[in-house]
Formats: structure tokens, sequence, C-alpha cells
């Protein structure tokens, strides 16, 4: 398939995307990522690198995963693993991401034991925090730009801050409160509308057979 002329839509993939793909993709990201900065090295690989997705794909498969427990950024392997390769992409995606984590962490939880108190070791985990913080920024900025372009999406982000971030008010409640009221603000004018343009936007899915990917 050829690439596509718009950015609206997906990327088309160049070559068959094997399993070595997937887990050496996912591998960097959850190698080089900090704390809450995996999902901006997951959408730098997956969109500017491999450019298996558009930002729309991407902003779209991060909705779906914030939707369903677990980590963000798991939820993400697992997907786009799904639409890639099946069940198999899946296994090779979260491995890929969660390997060198759990080793990384291991070795540090080793060493933590007997250097906590080192005022080094504090300055330390405080830089990484500062850098998960500073890549979540941008991720936010890259994928939230129309939102931000839009006096109605600002005013439910501005509402959203202000409830949980000055008014202390739990999260939960929050959602409760402001997603029904976002939904209704969005609802499709019609029923024909609703039936004919207002499907869920996956970026990718396979065909009947084999796994072979169709736009």
């Amino acid at each position: 398939m050829p690439p596509s002329n718009t950015a609206n839509e997906t990327p088309a993939v160049a070559r068959n995307v094997t399993l070595f793909d997937l887990f050496k993709l996912f591998f960097l990201a959850g190698a080089v990522s900090f704390g809450g900065g995996v999902v901006a090295y997951e959408r730098e690989y997956l969109v500017g690198g491999a450019k298996w997705l558009s930002d729309e794909d991407f902003l779209s498969t991060l909705e779906i995963s914030e939707t369903l427990p677990g980590l963000n950024s798991v939820n993400i392997a697992v997907i786009v693993g799904d639409n890639l390769r099946g069940i198999p992409g899946v296994i090779a995606a979260v491995a890929g991401l969660v390997i060198p984590g759990s080793v990384i962490v291991m070795v540090l939880g080793l060493l933590w034991s007997s250097s906590h108190h080192d005022p080094r070791v504090q300055h330390f985990l405080l830089g990484i925090a500062a850098a998960a913080v500073g890549m979540l920024s941008v991720v936010t900025l890259q994928l939230g730009r129309r939102q931000f372009q839009s006096a109605l999406d600002l005013a439910i982000i501005v509402v959203t801050f202000a409830a949980v971030s000055i008014f202390k008010i739990s999260l939960a409640w929050v959602l409760l409160a402001i997603g029904p009221v976002a939904i209704f603000l969005y609802r499709p004018a019609t029923d024909r509308a609703l039936t004919q343009g207002a499907e869920l936007h996956l970026p990718f899915h396979r065909g009947p057979r084999h796994g072979k990917l169709r736009h």
C-alpha cells in the first residue's frame, strides 16, 4: 500500500513487521525511559522512528489505553503488538518493554539497600523524577496541541486541573462528574451521524487471515 498523502491517515507499513522488530522497539523504549517517560519514548519510536503510527493513531491508542486497567505504556504495547502480529506480537512487545526495567530495578534494589542514605543517591533520584516530568510534559504538548486550540477543550482541561490540583477533589469523583458532561457536549448531532461518522478510531487492524494489515 502506498504511503498516506494526508496527515490524518495511518502511515503505511513499508514492510512486514517481524516479532523481533516489535521486541527491539519496545525494548529500547523500556531501556532508556525513566518513570512515566516511557510513553514519550513509545511515541517517539512508533511515530517518529518506525512510523507505524501517525500522531492521531497514537493518540487514539493512548486514549484506549487510559480506559483499561494497568499501565498506559504496557497497554500501548499490547494494542500495537496485537494489531501488527496478533498474540505473538503482544508477547514480543510486552516482553521487550518490561524486561529491561525489571532487570534494572532488581539491580538498583540491591544497591538501594546499602546506599539509600547517601545524599548523592537522593539527588540522582530527584533529577530522574524531574526528567520524567519533563518528558510527560513534552508528550502532553505534542499530543494535545489540537485540544489547546479549542475553547471547549480548554475549558474541560482547566476545570479538571482546578478540581484535582487546586481543590484536591478525588480523581475518581472528577472523572465521574466531568466525564458524562464531556460526552454530552461532544455527542453526535443525530443518530445518523452516530452510525456514519462517530465510530471508535482504531489505528489499524488485522485482516481475517495471517494477521495481515489493512488500512
